[in-house]
């Protein structure tokens, strides 16, 4: 990369030499260098940069359909950086398969690692609402209808947001098959609680039992509303809208 030098600056391709400006002043190079589609798709060099696009746009589409089969818990709410925070699961959930070679590694076979498991399960996806902290409470799974069940359970001890005077619960098993992309999601009906609600237990069973289509998770989403001449309305802050994976096997 050189200055031009003259009296009339030059813009464009001359022999060769590419003529532009840069921050204000004439430059003149050399034409071509840099990445090419062509040299992507065919060059020796270029081995590392395709293993990597490949693997990324496989991270892609099972994070696009992964979204998808948890709307129904965030229906009309939009998390920020949601997108980006679940391709850093799924770039770490596929460097754990130990079976493709690099360039097809894949999520399926992450996920059917121990620690996958673990990821999917430990992984913060509401950092802005963590539902942990909202239901500070012991619960248990059933092994025959997969009822989540809350003992001891304390309207009082639920962490309410500000201005909110109801909040929700949705509970269901999500049948996801990390291979195919395909999903069904088994819904228990929500339960709306204000702050009187007296309970000690609080149970919530999944009306259909899933087939097993691939992975199940046990996935648990709140959300909070105010009630405004006796109609509710659901609020829209960060902080007002969480989902949390209880247990995937």
């Amino acid at each position: 990369m050189a200055k031009q030098t003259g009296i009339i600056p030059l813009v464009g391709t001359i022999n060769g030499v590419n003529f532009y400006y840069l921050h204000g002043k004439p430059i003149a190079r050399k034409a071509g260098g840099g990445f090419t589609k062509k040299a992507i798709k065919s060059k020796a060099s270029m081995q590392r940069v395709r293993e990597n696009a490949n693997e990324f746009g496989h991270c892609s589409e099972v994070n696009k359909a992964f979204r998808l089969a948890l709307a129904p818990f965030y229906k009309g709410y939009t998390f920020p950086h949601f997108h980006s925070r679940l391709m850093g699961l799924f770039t770490r959930l596929k460097t754990l398969d130990t079976t493709n070679a690099r360039g097809m590694h894949t999520v399926v076979n992450g996920v059917g690692q121990a620690e996958g498991l673990q990821l999917l399960e430990q992984f913060n996806y509401t950092p802005a609402c963590e539902v942990a902290q909202v239901l500070p409470f012991e619960y248990g799974v059933s092994d025959s209808d997969y009822a989540l069940t809350f003992t001891d359970f304390n309207i009082d001890q639920v962490g309410f947001v500000d201005g909110a005077t109801h909040i929700a619960l949705t509970y269901g098993v999500l049948d996801f098959d990390f291979e195919r992309l395909d999903y069904a999601l088994h819904m228990a009906a929500p339960v709306v609680m204000d702050g009187s609600y007296a309970g000690s237990t609080l149970t919530l069973t999944p009306d259909t039992l899933p087939t097993v289509i691939g992975t199940r998770l046990l996935v648990l989403g709140v959300r909070f509303y105010q009630m405004v001449d006796g109609a509710l309305y659901a609020l829209n802050a960060k902080d007002s809208v969480g989902l949390r994976i209880l247990k995937c096997f």
